[in-house]
């Protein structure tokens, strides 16, 4: 399942929990971010030990602020409310992956 995060529930959704927490930083218009969303679906579906959520950039323009997103599509991992990975582009599934078991 992915939960989509606004600036209401950004800090619950992503602080109370024990999972790594993969953050989806995406907007409609954009073209890679459309190929990157299947793969962030598919990985909530297959790894529930992932907490796995989205962002909307053009709803949501004061967390793509505050998490200094100037490139879309970008992926965080946090844990422990924490970043502990960045990425910034389309990325196959493994190395998404990679970022959050490494």
């Amino acid at each position: 399942m992915v939960t989509v995060l606004t600036n209401q529930n950004f800090q619950t959704e992503t602080t109370n929990t024990d999972k790594f927490v993969l953050i989806d930083f995406w907007a409609e218009w954009c073209g890679p971010c459309q190929m990157l969303s299947p793969l962030v679906d598919e990985i909530a579906e297959e790894h529930p030990e992932i907490k796995v959520c989205k962002v909307n950039v053009d709803e949501e323009m004061e967390l793509a602020q505050q998490y200094k997103v100037v490139s879309i599509p970008m992926l965080l991992v946090m844990h422990n409310g924490k970043i502990v990975q960045k990425s910034v582009g389309v990325q196959p599934k493994e190395d998404i992956l990679a970022l959050i078991h490494d």
